[in-house]
């Protein structure tokens, strides 16, 4: 019987902890292969390819600051060169910086506004941008490009 996510390739951004790193370790046991996208802990995020390794699927570890447009391509232009493509985007980066609010820096708002919502954005519109590329891929996925299932 053959993993549900058999052939499938997914980019995890923030997967180097907590639930994005959960998130990447399910996705390779389900049988995806993953990018492991990590900021600051390469060793965490290399820790996370082995747990991958370790279900059976392949990973690869990608640093990029997703709050970075170059660095967003970056990180996708390596998923399609090593994977072929990108068929799921878990996009959970995300941070926060504790401060009451009457004392939080325009520097620290400013740093969570870029990676919370100018890098979802950034990763959606690369990932979108794949798909559109590469055009469906039925054996892979159930979605019907463009049909109403009405």
């Amino acid at each position: 019987m053959s993993s549900p996510l058999q052939g499938q390739k997914a980019v995890v951004t923030g997967a180097s902890s907590g639930i994005g790193r959960a998130i990447a370790i399910a996705l390779g046991r389900a049988g995806a292969e993953v990018v492991v996208n990590y900021r600051a802990e390469e060793d965490a995020a290399a820790e996370v390819v082995r747990a991958i390794g370790a279900e059976g699927s392949r990973a690869i570890a990608h640093r990029a600051d997703v709050s970075r447009e170059p660095e967003v391509d970056g990180l996708f232009a390596r998923a399609v060169d090593q994977l072929g493509t990108v068929d799921i985007l878990i996009n959970n980066a995300g941070l926060q910086r504790d401060a009451p609010f009457d004392e939080m820096t325009l520097e620290q708002w400013n740093t969570v506004i870029s990676v919370n919502l100018t890098g979802q954005f950034l990763c959606a519109r690369a990932a979108v941008r794949e798909f559109r590329r590469r055009g469906p891929r039925p054996q892979v996925s159930g979605a019907r490009w463009g049909k109403s299932s009405a």
